[in-house]
């Protein structure tokens, strides 16, 4: 008979079990292709009609990978609670919410950049103002992991 001590002290410290980390990546994979599809196609539209090709768009292409950060710091926070077992049910489902959440600021992020490229390629190279827009969908990524983190018992 395998002792219940040994079983709670073998899973102490599970947390969210990294979906928090799982979800915003898959959110970032999804941004960052949106808006590298959008920059790919700008930059055709730019040498095509003999501009030389905006290296700022890649800012944006890689603007939603910052929720991939975000996602492992909740998760370590998360798993640094080392709440009891019965728990894990809701830490999961933290872990569910938040991620889902900064999977959406991610996403958001890649078409707000698209948008960017395809303004860049136009001959609307604003870039500084582009790139405020993006911090702004950004905010909403960090909102989550910080106010999850404060939500924590023992933060």
């Amino acid at each position: 008979m395998i002792d219940i001590a040994i079983i709670q002290n073998a899973v102490e410290g599970l947390g969210d079990m990294g979906l928090s980390l799982t979800i915003a990546s898959i959110g970032s994979a999804i941004g960052t292709g949106i808006a590298g599809m959008a920059a790919i196609g700008g930059w055709k539209k730019m040498i095509l009609s003999g501009q030389k090709a905006a290296t700022a768009m890649l800012i944006f292409v890689g603007a939603p990978l910052s929720q991939v950060i975000y996602g492992l710091i909740l998760k370590n926070a998360i798993a640094d609670t080392n709440l009891a077992p019965e728990s894990y049910v809701w830490q999961i489902i933290i872990g569910l919410f938040a991620g889902a959440a900064m999977a959406g600021s991610a996403i958001f992020q890649g078409k707000t950049g698209a948008r960017a490229c395809d303004a860049i390629a136009s001959g609307a190279n604003d870039t500084a103002k582009y790139i405020m827009v993006i911090g702004i969908v950004e905010t909403v990524a960090l909102f989550v992991m910080i106010f999850t983190m404060t939500g924590l018992p023992g933060s």
